[in-house]
């Protein structure tokens, strides 16, 4: 079993996690690891779920003459979040980190993309830079601290994994193309393609109990590229940004995916700026990547 310190949920929470692992020792091995799965999926992408539940929640129950925005309280309530999980000591500073320096990316890529007409916030808010709320930023953020968390909650392990410099270029090659493709042609094709040959040979070894596991750097990113996809249909239905001709909303394009997938790497390098990829380090692993 990995140590205590290594899955952390915090000192308040501890006794529950204890808890549920002791009744998950009564399961057959097999089952009990595929909840743990579970589990600690759950608990790496709890910003980015409590978001979404937020943008769901305020959509339901927000009223256009209450006293405060609702764009203002999200950022707000996403703030608290935050402030919350390191009090708690539910998030290293490091994961702050990194979902500080994502939010300034993110913001900064939003105002562009608003002013661009590539997509807008209907709403009123009074916390907002060049017509993007402030709340944005986290959304881009809770996909920086899920893989922060996640490295540390599966005590992540990379193997061939590439120099930092080279990653760096590729995330800042897709960075720009972002912006670029407005007056360049894009060259997501040759990003694509250059994501394959830097990553194709890495591999993730987690461990999820204490058998390692391993996954494809690659399919992991398209694989959480398709649960960001849904999780950008759930932000248009709820209307907290909204593409053109998504008056009537309409699922958002599958081309989206593509999106997605490209900007993980971004998102991967930012993270990999403060939490260093680690090469494998006990017997185990060494014996499965031979």
């Amino acid at each position: 079993m990995q140590n205590g310190q290594q899955h952390q949920t915090g000192p308040t929470l501890e006794p529950l996690r204890r808890l549920i692992r002791s009744r998950l020792a009564a399961l057959p091995p097999g089952l009990s690891e595929f909840i743990l799965f579970g589990l600690k999926q759950a608990w790496a992408c709890l910003f980015g779920g409590l978001m979404l539940g937020l943008i769901i929640l305020t959509k339901l129950i927000w009223q256009p003459d209450w006293p405060l925005h609702r764009y203002d309280a999200l950022f707000l309530m996403a703030l608290a979040i935050q402030v919350m999980f390191l009090l708690l000591k539910m998030e290293t500073l490091e994961e702050a980190k990194v979902i500080l320096i994502y939010h300034v990316v993110g913001t900064v890529m939003e105002i562009f993309k608003v002013h661009m007409g590539s997509w807008t916030y209907p709403e009123a808010a009074l916390i907002r830079i060049g017509g993007v709320p402030l709340f944005s930023g986290f959304m881009y953020a809770s996909v920086g601290s899920y893989m922060a968390r996640a490295i540390r909650i599966f005590d992540m392990r990379f193997t061939h994994y590439p120099p930092f410099w080279m990653t760096a270029v590729l995330a800042i090659a897709i960075y720009a193309n972002f912006y670029a493709h407005h007056y360049l042609p894009d060259i997501r094709i040759l990003l694509f393609a250059a994501t394959a040959l830097l990553f194709g040979r890495v591999r993730i070894y987690y461990t999820v109990e204490t058998k390692p596991r391993w996954m494809p750097l690659v399919l992991a990113a398209f694989l959480t590229s398709i649960f960001l996809w849904v999780a950008e249909n759930i932000g248009t239905a709820t209307g907290v940004w909204l593409y053109p001709g998504q008056h009537a909303w309409h699922m958002v394009s599958f081309s989206k995916l593509g999106s997605w997938y490209l900007l993980l790497y971004v998102s991967f390098v930012l993270v990999t700026i403060v939490c260093r990829p680690q090469p494998p380090a006990t017997p185990q692993i060494r014996q499965a990547q031979a």
